[in-house]
């Protein structure tokens, strides 16, 4: 059977690296080619270095119309700009990852419709859609945090999420907080109760439970590692411990990714794969719910893979078995 040819727009970023890795190794997928106008003509390992051995590939100016899917890695606001400038056949799937169609509000363009990307929450329209709208890595977190709240109407309260991501979050651009001497051994929050993936959060539970009209209050911080996000969220909520735990894996008993479990969970087990880790604790009056993701796998690339699989009816884990180290 024929694989997947797979076009790849903004190709020097830490999330088109990942999507570069996965695609290599994906066994239904070869990539076409890989566009940045930037580094056209350098070897992929000369960007991504730890591809040496593993692809010939060179970066490219030129784009072929006619591939199988498109995945668009570009900065927020450049996807709209981009396929306002480029055609693609009406048989090329795309998969955004920018946060350009994620609203309803910016969900059609120019005849494409985008579907919301978050498989938990999505299957069903993922699996008949042609263009998909990738979540934002926080977002992706914190949603499947409460998604079994609102799912049964329990969101009655204020939602207070605190939140850390790595350096990667930030992307390869440096500025004056991705520094080294700044990051290491160092903490701070930023975007205090307006970071941008809150407009996707309260969408989502707004469409689940629509007479939901209390504050989600998001503290996001940068932490001093690479990759990962840690999450704790709680609120208040009125049933036992038994009764959340039963209510959190009954909605995520089909996930292939997102697991409720028992004990305490932590960053190193899900750094480098794309599983999310969803943990419960009753204190008193409050449900605390901690979830933890790799940014760039769950987060972003990982999870645009996990789309593509359901789209062309591909195992949904297909690709995504990885993880090689522990410590």
């Amino acid at each position: 059977m024929k694989k997947l040819e797979v076009g790849i727009i903004g190709g020097a970023g830490y999330t088109a690296g990942e999507l570069i890795r996965l695609l290599l190794n994906h066994p239904e997928t070869n990539i076409n080619f890989v566009y940045s106008t930037s580094n056209a003509g350098n070897k992929l390992y000369k960007v991504h270095q730890d591809l040496i051995g593993s692809t010939e590939i060179s970066f490219t100016s030129d784009i072929n119309p006619d591939v199988d899917v498109l995945f668009l890695c570009l900065g927020h606001g450049n996807s709209t700009a981009f396929l306002q400038k480029n055609t693609f056949s009406d048989n090329t799937k795309i998969i955004d990852l920018s946060n350009d169609f994620r609203l309803l509000a910016d969900k059609n363009f120019e005849g494409k419709d985008f579907v919301y990307g978050l498989p938990e929450l999505k299957k069903a329209d993922i699996i008949s859609a042609k263009y998909i709208a990738n979540p934002g890595c926080f977002a992706t977190a914190l949603q499947l945090a409460i998604l079994p709240l609102a799912a049964n109407g329990l969101l009655k309260n204020d939602v207070h999420i605190n939140a850390v991501t790595g350096a990667t979050g930030a992307g390869t651009s440096l500025s004056a907080t991705t520094h080294f001497t700044w990051r290491d051994n160092n903490f701070s929050h930023y975007k205090a109760f307006n970071h941008q993936h809150l407009g996707e959060i309260n969408q989502t539970v707004n469409q689940l439970q629509s007479d939901f009209n209390s504050e989600i209050n998001f503290m996001p911080n940068r932490g001093d590692f690479s990759r990962g996000i840690f999450a704790t969220t709680y609120t208040k909520f009125d049933g036992t411990f038994e009764e959340a735990t039963a209510m959190y894996k009954e909605y995520y008993k089909d996930a292939a990714f997102t697991f409720v479990v028992d004990q305490s969970i932590f960053l190193k087990q899900v750094v480098n794969t794309n599983k999310c880790l969803v943990q419960l604790e009753k204190h008193g009056n409050k449900l605390l719910i901690t979830s933890t993701i790799d940014n760039l796998l769950k987060g972003a690339s990982g999870q645009a893979i996990q789309n593509m699989n359901l789209m062309y009816g591909f195992e949904e884990t297909l690709g995504l078995n990885i993880k090689a180290n522990y410590f």
